[in-house]
């Protein structure tokens, strides 16, 4: 698979200066865990839900979530579970079909060794188990059955915990527990792909819900904690993990109280203001604001709850031509003993040691979303990846 692989050949080498590369379900860690991008949710219980997730590959999506938990009724967990292992056997006998990463969300630890016994040869599909409400007490049961499960399959199985506990959110415990949750993840460090923001979670213990004019970094209260779990867990010094961007809630917005936040003159340069009237139609404005805002607090990837949120993250996750062209500079042999240089463009300072981190970064992202041509802005991107 690889991000805008269903965009004809042709035309991605109009758009990239630098192709996404090819990955697959068993590519590094460290690559999968950059190349998640924009994880689709979709719940269990859905009918037609092998059909389902063909579909939404050939649009695009490279990961996804088959959800058991929050998104379905408690009364409907025995009927999803048999519908899940129905749907992956479904898949499994699919031959040639192109799969996204396949990931299940389980409210137990007991259901990941039940299920991946349930699915058996069809567990080639799967690769891995989200889990809720993670803390240090909650969630090393949950990798003990993950990492039991792998072993008993045979299969290379992946964690995805979603930071989401009333104790994270609390500042009198939000230290404590984020001490926890780093001993239990870097003891399973090979397993844990992703760490997920639960923001809706957060919001729910303040009875807060923020609206589609607002952005998950304008609500004080969830900012401050999605800066200290960056702080603690997503360090670039080797010891960080990557962690996704929030849900976003909206698909159309009824009645807007603050301007659209979309500039005009991109898409008019473009030729697509109908494409710019579409995305704010479908409140596409301020999620495309916030997918920014993840990118400046350290955030990669993001969790969406709609299938047409999975394109404005992957068209603002490619690398610019002008990063591109900076993180080279930065990361040349030569320049390993530090300095500062103007930059290829120059519009800015590059000072090799400090931007170091960040240009290693840019340089992963590059190699899975891609570099775009120098003329190629996201409005192109974004355009490109519509389906006709």
């Amino acid at each position: 698979m690889r991000h805008f692989g269903h965009i004809a050949p042709e035309v991605r080498q109009r758009l990239f200066h630098q192709e996404p590369c090819e990955f697959t379900a068993d590519s590094s860690v460290r690559l999968l865990s950059a190349a998640l991008g924009a994880t689709l949710y979709s719940p269990a219980t859905r009918p037609r839900l092998a059909d389902d997730i063909v579909k939404q590959s050939g649009r695009g999506v490279v990961s996804m979530v088959l959800c058991l938990e929050d998104s379905i009724d408690d009364a409907e967990v025995p009927d999803a579970e048999e519908n899940l292992v129905r749907q992956f056997t479904d898949l499994a006998g699919r031959a040639g079909a192109d799969l996204p990463l396949l990931f299940i969300r389980v409210r137990t630890p007991e259901q990941i060794p039940d299920l991946v016994r349930r699915l058996g040869p069809a567990t080639r599909l799967l690769s891995g188990f989200v889990m809720p409400k993670f803390d240090e007490e909650r969630g090393i049961p949950f990798l003990e059955a993950l990492d039991n499960a792998s072993s008993a399959s045979g299969r290379r199985l992946f964690a995805m915990p979603v930071l989401e506990s009333p104790e994270l959110l609390y500042r009198e415990s939000r230290v404590g527990t984020l001490e926890g949750i780093s001993r239990a993840v870097d003891k399973y460090r090979d397993r844990v792909l992703a760490l997920r923001l639960g923001v809706t979670d957060f919001c729910s213990s303040y009875g807060l819900r923020r609206a589609p004019d607002m952005t998950a970094y304008d609500v004080q209260i969830v900012a401050s904690v999605i800066a200290d779990v960056v702080n603690m867990l997503g360090r670039a010094d080797g010891t960080g993990f990557t962690v996704t961007g929030p849900v976003w809630e909206y698909f159309r917005v009824q009645e807007r109280m603050f301007k659209p936040q979309l500039r005009r003159s991109p898409f008019l340069e473009g030729q697509a203001d109908e494409l710019r009237e579409a995305l704010i139609e479908h409140s596409m404005d301020g999620l495309l604001r916030e997918i920014t805002l993840d990118q400046a607090n350290g955030l990669l990837g993001k969790t969406c709850i709609h299938p047409s949120h999975v394109l404005p993250v992957h068209a603002l996750s490619v690398v610019s031509h002008e990063e591109f062209s900076d993180a080279q500079d930065i990361l040349r042999p030569e320049r390993g003993g530090g300095g500062v240089l103007r930059s290829a463009y120059t519009n800015k300072m590059n000072e090799v040691k400090p931007h170091r981190a960040w240009a290693e970064r840019t340089m992963l992202r590059a190699d899975v979303f891609g570099v775009a041509n120098e003329d190629i802005g996201f409005v192109e991107l974004l355009a490109a990846g519509i389906p006709g």
